[in-house]
């Protein structure tokens, strides 16, 4: 197997907006998104945003899915958090390890940080990717405000 994990460019927009428009229309996020959001996600990822990095997972120089990652800082773990807002593996790609590897990727490029992400309850498939990449269920609600 030749993975290979690379930031996301102008020529992956395409592809990427296709893959996400597949990963939000599922039951593995609870919202639907929109075209104008994935654009703008994607924009952002190959511009100059210090907060958000986009990634392709390349296997035998196929792209196999995709994953983002927000940054910020928690106060509540005194350091760097990198929050993995999408990881999405194309369904005839799903069970071959390349989630993991894009988990462990992110985590040796951010040593030193707190790794979160959100998950649907009901994606069992997931969850047993992220407790096997070592993350533990936290014990409260998150809350949003959209301005």
């Amino acid at each position: 197997m030749n993975i290979n994990i690379r930031r996301m460019t102008a020529k992956d927009k395409a592809s990427v907006a296709e893959m996400m428009r597949v990963f939000y229309s599922s039951d593995a996020v609870s919202t639907n998104g929109s075209n104008e959001i994935f654009s703008n996600d994607i924009d952002n990822c190959i511009n100059d945003n210090p907060y958000l990095e986009g990634f392709i997972i390349e296997v035998n120089c196929a792209t196999v899915g995709y994953g983002m990652i927000a940054k910020s800082f928690s106060t509540e773990f005194g350091k760097p958090c990198i929050w993995i807002e999408d990881i999405y593996i194309k369904d005839e790609y799903r069970g071959h390890g390349y989630g993991s590897c894009f988990l462990n990727y992110i985590e040796n490029k951010y040593k030193n940080s707190i790794l979160r992400l959100e998950v649907e309850a009901e994606n069992e498939r997931a969850l047993h990717v992220y407790k096997k990449c070592g993350f533990d269920t936290l014990p409260y609600m998150e809350m949003k405000k959209l301005t």
